[in-house]
């Protein structure tokens, strides 16, 4: 049972108490142990904030009576704030969440036949600038942390939870997929999938959580060191030429950088079996054509994937326009014929601008005061390892 809603959070964390909300096994343990606690005062608090949606830790019952009251001294489980709550016509339903500092980001639920997913963002805006992307536009503001990110989760879940079991979940994938570019913000990302992964929390296997990304290789070289989620590439043109007009990271790291790396972290995978998706953005007359749809043929030949084929999504501002429909499949019908699995992802909550591309937000823009996040800068990107949980 849910006990608090975000909307009844506070409007920001304190900077005196530890926020538990983002926190992995291993960060809990560190914290209970520096208290005199056994470690497993972890799982314990992992599964009332996680699986039961507790966030008051007078309600944490089978944890001590001093214990309780220690924490309600020096922790907190500060949930991010729901501004408002879009419901589409098909189902789709976008939240525009406050983050401290006062920028909002966007996540979106996706119900489907059988499943339901969960596209969450990772930072504020993005710094990255494709073309095609409502949410470049915006500029760039911060990454959000762990909490943050998880909260998003959170949110998602205790929403839609009444009137379900407990085995009935609602939420059944998380994508990272929503604003900003993951791998730009490595450790907070790390952290929260591998929690959204953990027994005593949400306990998604590695299949129903994807991260993706446009191409950050020296980050991606570090991924399957940490953790074992799906991998999707954001891909969208067979050669490089293309690929720098749409993805201006490209010229950074080239798409023969960018594949190497994926395949390395399949690589590493336990499973063998696994393969990265490939996403391709359709864009009327850029990059439908019959010729590039032979050219990512050859490309991918050597690359275990699927491929998900995605409509543009027009929103204001861009001069693109979205793929006729005999364009998109006559491109799918190519990659089929070619032995690849090929979907087309329907469009799914475009009359709320939850659509994917179209994500904006409200960022307050910090881009240009944060130079070490432009494309064109990332020769000293550090990425620190984590223990996996």
């Amino acid at each position: 049972m849910a006990t608090s809603s975000a909307g009844d959070s506070k409007s920001a964390v304190s900077n005196s108490r530890a926020n538990l909300l983002g926190l992995g096994e291993q960060r809990l343990v560190e914290f209970f142990e520096a208290l005199g606690e056994k470690k497993f005062r972890a799982r314990q608090v992992m599964k009332w904030i996680h699986v039961r949606g507790v966030t008051d830790f007078n309600e944490m019952t089978d944890l001590s009576k001093p214990l309780r009251e220690r924490l309600n001294q020096i922790a907190e489980v500060h949930l991010p704030e729901v501004v408002s709550r879009s419901d589409s016509k098909d189902g789709t339903i976008k939240w525009l969440i406050k983050t401290r500092g006062g920028s909002c980001v966007e996540a979106v639920y996706i119900p489907e036949n059988g499943r339901g997913t969960l596209c969450v963002s990772s930072q504020i805006g993005c710094s990255l600038d494709c073309s095609f992307c409502a949410t470049g536009k915006q500029g760039f503001n911060r990454d959000l942390d762990a909490a943050e990110i998880v909260g998003q989760v959170w949110i998602a879940v205790q929403a839609l939870a009444p009137g379900r079991a407990h085995n009935d979940r609602a939420v059944t994938n998380v994508v990272l997929m929503g604003m900003g570019e993951p791998l730009l913000n490595f450790d907070n990302v790390v952290e929260a999938v591998n929690l959204m992964m953990h027994d005593c929390a949400y306990g998604y296997s590695k299949r129903r959580v994807t991260l993706s990304t446009a191409g950050v290789v020296p980050a991606l070289n570090k991924l399957g060191d940490v953790t074992d989620v799906s991998l999707a590439v954001s891909l969208h043109a067979p050669n490089d030429a293309l690929r720098n007009q749409l993805v201006p990271l490209n010229k950074k790291y080239p798409i023969s950088a960018l594949l190497d790396s994926a395949r390395s972290y399949l690589e590493k995978l336990p499973d063998q079996r696994r393969k990265i998706t490939i996403e391709y953005t359709l864009i009327d007359q850029v990059n439908d054509r019959q010729e590039h749809a032979l050219e990512l043929v050859e490309l991918l030949s050597t690359t275990p994937c699927k491929i998900n084929l995605i409509p543009f999504n027009p929103f204001p501002g861009s001069n693109y326009r979205r793929v006729s429909n005999n364009a998109m499949y006559r491109f799918r019908d190519i990659l089929h014929e070619a032995g690849y699995t090929a979907t087309v992802r329907t469009t799914r909550g475009d009359d709320i601008a939850a659509a994917c591309g179209q994500l904006a937000g409200e960022v307050n823009d910090r881009t240009r005061r944060n130079e070490r996040y432009r494309a064109e800068s990332f020769d000293n990107l550090q990425v620190v390892n984590i223990t996996p949980s």
